[in-house]
């Protein structure tokens, strides 16, 4: 790898202290939005419906025939 060239130089006190801080700050980062609903779980409740529709269906010919 090429090394880069930094435009700062290094400055180093010549008396006193030198000192470093190095303090954890917190990042925000944007919310995530999650589905109320799973995609298994509405495949589920689709399923579900079209079961019942069906038997529905059935009883409704069950009874015309019935008649």
């Amino acid at each position: 790898m090429p090394e880069v060239k930094s435009v700062f130089r290094e400055v180093l006190p010549k008396q006193g202290q030198l000192s470093m801080e190095d303090v954890p700050t917190m990042v925000l980062c944007k919310p995530k939005l999650l589905p109320l609903k799973s995609v298994t779980l509405e495949k589920l409740e689709k399923m579900q419906m079209e079961a019942q529709e069906a038997i529905k269906q059935q009883e409704v010919a069950l009874k015309e025939r019935v008649q």
